[in-house]
């Protein structure tokens, strides 16, 4: 079966050079993997233990940061690896993680699993969520090193639990350790005959609860927003935007200023969305202290300052929830706001939990969204009475990055 996935591999990487020609998001995760092994003998250091954190993109590896931050602290002398799938997480974060060594993960063919392992080495490798990659879970086996995931939420749906995935199951099973978000997932992992899971929870508790207390200001939000109620819909797609955008040209109140801060960033998506929100329109990338409190609406064209502009936000929309997956709704719970999202978030369990708890209102179109947010931005009392039943689930649910630091030092 190896020989099998690792011809797929080998063909998915020929097609993957293929469609680089054409999509500028593939040609980068393309070229970015070029110049890897030379970056890596360059970052390593001979005799130094070594930790490795894989994470597929961006909001994974803020899943991770949690852990990460804190394995810095307690283990000053290993020199720690972060290694990315996505181009979205790889750009955001290489050159900018002080001491951490960034990496595109190379892909999980069998020489480059062996290679990758051989030369980092790692005392522990660590994977975030959803990541399980056949070979490199067989060349860290094979080497010795203790592998274990966290924050991982599983399905019945996915292929480990199906009669036709026993590869996969195999592959999973020769993780070390498992913590996983909720007792269903514990329960699925049980169910296949393992038996080294434990509950620990989400890190992104942790994360969003440290994103709060930093209190990093942003001088063009104070400026921006004033003293107005401030709108922030978050990593929207097209979709979202259909949804949203209808009332925030039409019926928006006059004392509201709304950010969009999209998931795409290229220049031909920003641009179709300053033109669909119409006059009043400024880009974060062109932002001029003296329109900004004129403007009605600032598209925040850049990426990795969301988290930070949640705060100034009176309500949020996340985006995702009309598409293939919904975003991270604990980013702004963790400010005490009412949160919106679209009608598809039921792989997402702190989606679910809030939604039946009333801290997020799901809408399933434009009528909906209009007549929720006409509602909420009219009235400060209900916007607190909901809010602070998003800030009371993140208070009780956080701490899972302790117990998963505990369990490192164990394997360590």
């Amino acid at each position: 079966m190896y020989f099998i996935y690792d011809l797929a591999v080998h063909l998915s990487a020929l097609g993957l050079k293929i469609l680089a020609l054409f999509r500028p998001k593939i040609q980068r995760f393309v070229t970015g993997r070029k110049d890897l092994w030379a970056a890596l003998d360059a970052f390593l250091e001979p005799g130094r233990p070594r930790i490795w954190m894989h994470t597929a993109s961006l909001g994974e590896f803020e899943q991770g940061l949690p852990v990460l931050e804190q394995l810095g602290e307690t283990f000053p002398e290993h020199q720690l690896l972060v290694t990315f799938f996505s181009p979205s997480g790889y750009e955001v974060k290489k050159g900018r993680l002080p001491g951490v060594g960034v990496f595109y993960l190379p892909l999980d063919t069998r020489c480059n699993a062996r290679r990758f392992v051989q030369a980092v080495s790692p005392e522990i490798a660590l994977f975030v969520k959803y990541e399980v990659w056949p070979n490199f879970f067989r060349a860290l086996e094979k080497n010795g090193t203790p592998i274990l995931m966290f924050s991982a939420l599983f399905r019945p749906g996915q292929a480990y639990f199906q009669p036709y995935g026993g590869f996969l199951r195999r592959t999973l099973k020769k993780a070390t350790r498992i913590y996983v978000q909720d007792p269903a997932s514990l329960a699925l992992l049980e169910g296949i005959d393992y038996g080294n899971g434990a509950l620990a929870g989400d890190t992104r508790l942790d994360r969003v609860a440290a994103i709060a207390a930093a209190g990093e200001p942003l001088e063009f939000m104070e400026r921006f927003k004033g003293q107005r109620t401030c709108l922030v819909a978050g990593s929207t797609w097209p979709e979202d935007e259909a949804a949203i955008v209808p009332f925030l040209r039409e019926n928006l109140p006059k004392e509201v200023c709304v950010v969009i801060a999209p998931h795409q960033v290229d220049e031909a998506s920003v641009t179709a969305l300053c033109n669909r929100l119409g006059p009043g329109t400024l880009r974060y990338s062109q932002f001029r202290e003296a329109e900004a409190d004129r403007a009605t609406f600032l598209v925040a064209d850049t990426i990795g300052l969301l988290t930070r502009i949640y705060r100034y936000a009176d309500l949020a929309y996340v985006g995702g929830g009309f598409r293939t997956g919904l975003h991270n709704t604990l980013e702004p719970a963790v400010f005490g706001i009412p949160v919106m999202i679209g009608p598809h978030y039921d792989r997402f369990r702190e989606a679910r939990d809030l939604v039946a708890a009333g801290g997020i209102l799901s809408v399933n179109g434009p009528a909906a969204f209009a007549k929720q947010a006409s509602r909420l931005l009219a009235d400060p009392d209900t916007r607190e009475r909901i809010g602070q039943i998003n800030t009371s689930y993140v208070e009780k649910n956080r701490g899972a990055s302790v117990q998963i630091l505990n369990g490192i030092r164990k394997l360590l």
